[in-house]
């Protein structure tokens, strides 16, 4: 739907997971309260956007946990969706009353419930406590696009990223922060490797290449045992050959992934608790 308004928005947390509190705003335009969020800008990743919203309604830096159910209603007659996450904070700026939010409060789970003006958030909490809040996440990344391989003369590892694949890979490195990743991991090949370099230029980190990851090493057990072991959050960078496979060993999901797009496992306990996709 082309005239569909996209927004994105978080439920932030603190405390034990076990009782914990969430951030609730109270917005005097419309004199509710309810969860930060805000309209996507032009060209504007939905989870890049998530961020910017939490922290210009907050003061609050976050790291996003698994996704929540998106929300749908009507805006003026348009048809808006709202994606949200479960966040958690990693830095706070302070909070600053503002005409937009004038108000923030820590409460929770079921006093934040009583006070939310809208039914549709009050569903969210309990989307909230359908799973781990403490989540680490894995992410894997297809490589962008790089032209085609028949039109390719030299070797195919070498194959770069074309005009679309380096905007892709520019349009990643707005979402990673979300996760923040502590490992880079990427097959050899050039257009993997610079999937992961704006954000690997952005924050300093190293990018490791391993072999099998590759489309020539990759193996059905020791891929998967791999990347399965990689302690923290990490990102992985490799191909459609490789990734349908590795996400099916590691999850049990059926998950194919278009050039460019990654998808999220968040772990806890050992085991994926949730499977998301998403584009760039």
């Amino acid at each position: 739907m082309t005239d569909l308004l996209r927004a994105a928005g978080a439920v932030v947390w603190r405390g034990a997971e076990s009782s914990p509190e969430v951030a609730v705003i109270h917005r005097p335009h419309y004199d509710d309260w309810t969860f930060p969020k805000g309209k996507l800008k032009s060209g504007e990743h939905v989870i890049a956007a998530g961020l910017r919203e939490v922290r210009e309604e907050t003061g609050l830096t976050v790291l996003l946990g698994r996704a929540l159910p998106p929300v749908h209603y009507l805006s003026a007659g348009r048809l808006k969706r709202v994606d949200y996450w479960v966040a958690r904070a990693a830095g706070d700026d302070g909070f600053e009353p503002g005409e937009e939010v004038d108000e923030l409060r820590w409460l929770p789970v079921e006093q934040a419930r009583r006070l939310l003006t809208y039914e549709w958030d009050a569903g969210l909490l309990r989307a909230l406590g359908a799973a781990p809040l403490d989540t680490v996440p894995l992410v894997l990344v297809r490589h962008g696009s790089a032209g085609s391989r028949s039109e390719w003369e030299g070797d195919d590892a070498a194959r770069p990223l074309d005009t679309d694949g380096v905007s892709q890979a520019q349009t990643l490195a707005t979402a990673l922060p979300a996760y923040r990743p502590e490992s880079l991991i990427s097959s050899p090949s050039a257009r993997c490797v610079q999937t992961l370099e704006p954000y690997a230029a952005l924050t300093g980190a190293e990018i490791k290449m391993e072999p099998l990851l590759s489309e020539e090493s990759q193996d059905p057990q020791k891929t998967p045992a791999l990347v399965g072991k990689l302690p923290g959050p990490a990102a992985v960078c490799s191909h459609g050959k490789v990734l349908p496979g590795l996400i099916a060993a590691l999850s049990g999901k059926d998950v194919h992934l278009r050039k460019g797009s990654f998808g999220v496992l968040h772990r806890a306990g050992g085991q994926v608790v949730s499977v998301e996709r998403y584009p760039t």
